[in-house]
């Protein structure tokens, strides 16, 4: 099917057919302006603040809501959002400047070394070898991400691996919504079944005054059945779009995304150097060196950062560029990635907006009095299904524990469920939310680096959720029935 095909079929439906979904930016600013007509809306409110010491924060204390004195959000303030949303430190988060800053290295670093060839030349060795057997890269690469997102919670240090994967998935015939499931389902589902990450479990744990160990059984059959789900799901649209690549749900941007992730596809075999071979394997080291920094010397946002400009400086002395041509190379290299930066902030206006309005808490206190006096199975459905709304408002899975997890625990103890289910209703539903929520930036951001439109994402992965969805009911069900 050509290009002028699906134009001239589109022609056909009439209006709706032509109708062109907004961008992520008008997504994610009309979001901001409809929390900011909640704030309108909803009362203010308020609950008090007592310093938890194992979690080095002030954490809301139950029975203590209040009314205050409302804080609406008007247009200056929706303006604002963005902006503050960069400086916003939400939530044990790092503000959204610290990650912005961080894509833009990253995008500098990666235009530096596909500049030198080496990505092309190292892509076509890894399809030579594979051939015949490519599709076996998404089970293996799926669970190294469900690894990454259930030991530490494998978050904004997944977005690199989209612009690395988008070209292999090409050249293996695939396209790039093949290589963003990979990396999105794969920590994904890490996250909603995370076993020993710190930025989930062991801060629930630690705000509901539990060990985090409580509960990890059910958490790890959900991790493994929950991936062997994603990733049946992946391949059987990866074979699909194999056989057809008209199936793909971005074929019309086909040739656009194929001059912009396989720029030297059309130019025959690039010789695999020595150089090239030496700057894939500074390359390679460089993301070994980040999964360390994060999961064992505590690394954040600028210690990662410092690391890959030293990888930047080194790849362009080793390729012997000019000053000028690595500057060039590095400032084309973080163009690419200058609307995934904005994005970020963008999507943390949201949650600037709606703490100033002050109707967080509000929100908080009426899921609190939805789930009082329930049946142990109804309380855990409801309570999941509280979670999944309150994970669209508070992307962050630590920022949601700390919020919500002090309050919702003490509560099933007289619902006669184990505080560590709630625990586990808690980082599903988390999980699940984040996988398609426009609050987050990972979402946004991974989804802009690979091309694929956020509206095609939602269709293609809908199907999922709703699987997903029935498995966590089915699993927290048996839980409180236990």
């Amino acid at each position: 099917m050509t290009t002028q095909t699906v134009q001239n079929e589109e022609k056909k439906g009439g209006f709706f057919a032509n109708f062109k979904f907004p961008s992520a930016y008008t997504i994610l600013f009309v979001l901001i302006a409809l929390v900011a007509l909640m704030t309108w809306i909803v009362p203010a409110g308020q609950y008090d603040r007592a310093m938890n010491e194992d979690l080095g924060r002030e954490v809301p204390v139950t029975g203590t809501y209040q009314a205050v004195e409302g804080n609406p959000q008007g247009v200056i303030d929706v303006l604002l959002a963005p902006i503050d949303g960069f400086y916003d430190h939400n939530s044990y988060e790092a503000a959204a400047i610290d990650v912005s800053l961080f894509i833009l290295i990253i995008g500098g670093f990666l235009g530096l070394v596909t500049k030198t060839g080496a990505i092309d030349a190292g892509i076509e060795r890894v399809t030579d070898r594979l051939k015949g057997r490519e599709e076996m890269m998404i089970p293996i690469l799926m669970a190294l991400f469900a690894a990454g997102g259930t030991i530490y919670g494998m978050a904004e240090e997944s977005l690199p691996f989209y612009t690395l994967l988008v070209p292999v998935m090409m050249a293996a015939r695939f396209d790039p919504l093949v290589a963003a499931a990979t990396v999105l389902l794969g920590a994904g589902i890490g996250v909603l079944g995370s076993t020993i990450n710190p930025f989930a479990t062991v801060i629930a744990a630690n705000a509901s005054g539990i060990p985090f160990t409580d509960g990890i059984v059910l958490r790890v059959i959900m991790l493994v059945i929950g991936w062997g789900i994603c990733v049946a799901y992946v391949m059987r649209y990866a074979r699909m779009v194999r056989a057809d690549q008209t199936k793909s749900i971005v074929y019309d941007k086909y040739e656009e995304n194929k001059a912009h992730f396989l720029k030297n596809a059309d130019a025959g075999s690039l010789e695999f150097t020595g150089t090239r071979k030496l700057i894939l394997a500074i390359f390679a080291a460089s993301f070994g060196v980040m999964i360390y920094g994060v999961s064992v010397a505590g690394w954040w946002m600028a210690e990662i950062s410092a690391m890959f400009l030293a990888a930047t400086i080194l790849t362009g002395i080793v390729a012997r560029m000019s000053e000028e041509e690595f500057t060039s190379s590095f400032i084309d290299g973080a163009r690419d990635l200058l609307g995934v930066a904005l994005i970020i902030g963008i999507a943390r206006g949201i949650v600037v907006v709606m703490d100033r309005g002050m109707i967080t808490d509000t929100i908080l206190f009426s899921a609190e009095q939805m789930v009082t006096g329930l049946s142990s199975v109804v309380f855990i459905n409801v309570m999941f299904f509280l979670e999944i709304l309150l994970s669209f408002l508070v992307p962050s899975t630590s920022g949601l524990a700390v919020l919500t997890m002090p309050i919702m625990a003490p509560l099933a103890d007289f619902a006669g469920v184990g505080r560590e289910l709630v625990i586990t209703a808690y980082q599903s539903a988390s999980g699940l939310v984040n996988l398609i929520t426009p609050t987050s930036a990972v979402v946004m951001g991974g989804l802009a680096i690979a091309r694929v439109p956020y509206v095609r994402w939602v269709k293609w992965v809908a199907p999922l959720l709703g699987i997903l969805l029935v498995f966590c009911i089915i699993v927290l069900s048996l839980g409180a029935m236990l």
